[in-house]
Formats: structure tokens, C-alpha cells, sequence
């Protein structure tokens, strides 16, 4: 198969490096352009040795005029407010565009604007776009194939970290009916490099180390998008009380949900409908029951493992966990298997790699 030509906007940060990496290596992608403002002319390489002798490319800017003639296909590793900037201009100019950023994610611009302080300046996008959670919304991708096949530039959403792993560890349960009321609540727990390369007081090593706490309480920016993905499937308006932590790990997040178990529900129930769920999807794993996961099982991956209990005392409730790479499955890595899918590609591919064994 002819190799379609692929840009990484933002490539110095670490999702976007993420991206490079996956790229490298797949059977179809062919890395064409890496972009940086601030370290324009420098090589790739220079600035991530561990590329030595893979890719020779230098940081170019990111103008969308150099961008459509390099690529054919854009992952726009950038934070938010920036894909704006950009994304509309590539689309004009017919590249096919994976924004890892929140800028499109949202149906309501309003929402957006209420939560990143920003005015949304091109709504008219969002009802184009597709939210990028293959294992839940493959329909919509599958839609967006047939537009790009149809020579049309298409937009992808790719998730955030935590709204991946929540909305895999409770998708089940919802679309099952096993679980009732309105309310999720969402604990979770991402390695530091889910802050980005930018050091802060907070992700320093002196004070990250030996140290876990919680963050963003009550008012973390992912709370509406992680809301709408389950209202999407439950349904009904749904509510979550979304809790992020910060633990001492380099990659790797976990994400518990607690929801109340429908009249009836078995704890056998709940295990047969979530490995329903996944049985099929190949980067996807319901595990045992009585077995729960584990970030270092999915390190440097595109996989997610689930795992899932009943606790059955005076309020019944299902508590499911899901694991995922916060720069793999939680970013990267999930914009590749996006990529796949509406390039016409096998969805695996470059992806089916497993965990590092120690």
C-alpha cells in the first residue's frame, strides 16, 4: 500500500513525541513534517536522542501552507485554543486532521467557553466532528472514512486521558441497564507525564515524589467532557463528581467509577456484560473475575485492561476500573488507531504491541 504522509504538530511535547514514535513504526504512515515554534531548525533527534538514526527531520513552523504540501494527515498534539488556530485552515487546504487538544471534543461551544475561558471561533466545525473513542463511537468514524474516501478533509476529537479510561470503565454498565440513577462518581489517577513536558510547582520531581494527592477538585476541566460521553451513553443526562489524582509515575493512569446497581443485578451479571462488551475489540481486555488492573500493564501501549466488581452491601454498587497509557490509549496512541480507522487502514495497526515485561 502507498504510505500516506503524516505531520505531528507539537512534536516536541510528550504526546506528540508519543505520536512520532507511533508513526516511525507503522506499516502505512509515513512521518513527513514535525513541527515546533520554538525549536524551529533544530533535528528531531537532537531534541529526543532516543530517535538517533530512526528520523532525520528538522522542526519546521506550523503554517498550514507547509503543512498540506508535507501531509496528508495531522496529528495536532497542541494544547487548547491552539488547534483553533489551525485546524479550519487545514481542513480548507484538504488534510485530514487528529486533535489531541479539548478544542473540538465538546458539542456546545458555550460549555466550551465556559470551561476554557476562551470564545469557540469555529462552532461550525463541532457537528462535523467525531468524537474519537473507537470502542464506543466506531460508527461515527466509520462515517468520516466514507467522507474522506469521498475526498473530503475530515476532524477527529481525540479523547482526553481521563474521559478515556472513565468512559471505557463504565460504557458497559450503562449500556447494559445495569446500573441506575443519574450520578457516576470517577476517581482517578494519572502518571506525571500527563501534565505535559512544562514543569510546574506541582510536577517537580522534589515535590512529586513519594507523593500522591488530588487535584483540580470539583472544577477539572474534563468534568463536562467526561458528562457528555456518558450522558451519550447511558441515554439520559448523566452527572459524574470527577476526581484526578497525581501520582509518582512517569506514564500510566487508572480510573475507578462507582455507579448503583439496578434492582437484581448479580455480581455474574456485571462480569458477563462487560467481557460482552470487549470480547471483540482488540485493544480492549475485561479480565477475570476478582482480578483488577494495573497501569504497568498497559505501559507504552495502545491497550486498556478493565476490570469490575459488585459490592453488594446496603448500597449496591458496581465499581469498575480502567487502566490505559495516558500518552498511549489516553492520547497518542488512540489518535493512531482514529487514524486507522478513517484512512481505511486495519485499526490495529502499528498498535498491537504489548507492555514492556519488566
Amino acid at each position: 500500500m502507498e504510505h500516506i504522509r503524516a505531520c505531528v504538530v507539537g512534536a516536541t511535547g510528550y504526546a506528540g513525541i508519543e505520536a512520532c514514535r507511533l508513526v516511525l513504526a507503522h506499516p502505512t504512515l509515513e512521518l513527513t513534517m514535525v513541527t515546533d515554534r520554538k525549536q524551529a531548525g533544530e533535528r528531531l533527534d537532537a531534541v529526543y536522542p532516543q530517535l538517533a538514526g530512526a528520523c532525520d527531520l528538522e522542526f519546521s513552523l506550523p503554517e498550514p501552507d507547509a503543512i498540506a504540501a508535507a501531509a496528508d494527515v495531522a496529528f495536532l498534539a497542541v494544547p487548547h485554543t491552539a488547534s483553533l488556530a489551525l485546524t479550519p485552515a487545514l481542513l480548507e487546504r484538504g488534510v485530514t486532521v487528529l486533535d489531541l487538544s479539548a478544542d473540538y471534543r465538546l458539542h456546545d461551544p458555550a460549555v466550551y467557553e465556559a470551561w476554557y475561558n476562551t470564545p469557540h471561533t469555529s462552532p461550525e466545525l463541532l457537528s462535523r466532528t467525531v468524537y474519537g473513542l473507537p470502542e464506543l463511537f466506531r460508527d461515527g468514524l466509520a462515517a468520516l472514512a466514507k467522507r474522506r474516501a469521498a475526498g473530503e478533509a475530515v476532524l477527529v476529537a481525540v479523547p482526553g486521558c481521563y474521559p478515556t479510561a472513565t468512559a471505557l470503565a463504565a460504557a458497559p454498565a450503562l449500556r447494559a441497564g445495569l446500573a441506575t440513577g443519574d450520578l457516576v462518581i470517577a476517581d482517578a489517577i494519572s502518571g506525571v507525564s500527563g501534565a505535559g513536558r512544562s514543569c510546574t510547582a506541582r510536577t517537580h520531581f522534589c515535590h512529586a515524589n513519594e507523593s500522591v494527592e488530588a487535584y483540580g477538585v470539583g472544577h477539572h476541566r474534563h468534568t463536562p467532557e467526561i458528562e457528555q460521553t456518558l450522558t451519550e451513553l447511558a441515554g439520559h443526562e448523566m452527572s459524574v463528581v470527577f476526581t484526578p489524582h497525581l501520582a509518582p509515575l512517569t506514564r500510566g493512569l487508572l480510573s475507578t467509577v462507582y455507579l448503583e446497581a439496578a434492582e437484581g443485578v448479580t455480581a455474574e451479571d456485571v462480569q458477563a456484560a462487560y467481557e460482552r462488551a470487549y470480547a471483540n475489540e482488540p485493544l480492549v481486555t475485561t479480565l477475570p473475575a476478582g482480578t483488577m488492573p494495573a497501569t504497568a500493564s498497559v505501559a507504552a501501549t495502545a491497550r486498556a485492561q478493565v476490570g469490575v466488581a459488585l459490592d453488594d452491601r446496603r448500597r449496591r454498587t458496581i465499581v469498575a476500573s480502567c487502566a490505559i497509557d495516558n500518552l498511549g490509549k489516553g492520547a497518542a496512541a488512540q489518535a493512531v488507531q482514529c487514524a486507522n480507522v478513517v484512512l481505511g487502514l486495519p485499526e490495529t495497526a502499528g498498535l498491537l504491541a504489548a507492555a514492556p515485561l519488566i
